[in-house]
């Protein structure tokens, strides 16, 4: 398949690479819903790329074959509202402090996977954040699908528990501690 090379885009090069990352996207999670799941894609990471501190690592051959992208929450963030129980007191409190770092998407394409590609995205991904926390937010159904929890655990990744935002779906949020 050839080698595979990473590198982060800044911002604007995210928005050079939307169409082509919505592609990724939309092969990664098996192009079930079409075009509204490529749209709210497209329309998340604009969103996501102008939060302070956004940062995506791509891997390439030949084209895009996955990314992973993230940001760090906001010291003001409200966004363990929801919580279900009490939120841990390290989410907590290095969210006040302003060093959780959001995952906000990895993804690789299914004929890239079990290559290691996932993990060195992530690797890079997190090693450039500064932050003390890694946290993430999936839907019961992508947190325990197709070796994803498997993947998780052995990247160091713990549950932190369930969290309702707003009265909307329930998410899992697991949490990995980082090294400064």
């Amino acid at each position: 398949m050839g080698d595979v090379f990473l590198r982060r885009l800044s911002r604007w090069q995210s928005d050079q690479y939307r169409e082509q990352l919505a592609d990724v996207h939309t092969a990664a999670y098996g192009g079930a819903s079409g075009e509204p799941a490529r749209s709210r894609f497209r329309d998340r990471l604009s969103e996501d790329s102008a939060r302070p501190g956004f940062d995506l690592v791509i891997a390439e051959s030949r084209g895009p074959v996955g990314c992973a992208y993230g940001y760090p929450l906001a010291r003001d963030s409200d966004r363990w509202h929801g919580f279900d129980g009490p939120v841990p007191a390290d989410l907590e409190e290095l969210t006040a402090a302003g060093r959780v770092f959001l995952v906000a998407e990895l993804m690789v394409l299914p004929r890239h996977r079990r290559q290691g590609i996932g993990r060195r995205l992530h690797d890079r991904l997190l090693a450039g954040s500064g932050a003390g926390l890694a946290a993430m937010l999936l839907s019961p159904a992508d947190a325990h699908g197709d070796g994803a929890h498997a993947a998780r655990l052995s990247w160091g990744w713990t549950t932190a528990g369930k969290l309702s935002p707003g009265g909307g779906p329930v998410l899992e949020v697991f949490t990995r501690p980082l090294r400064r």
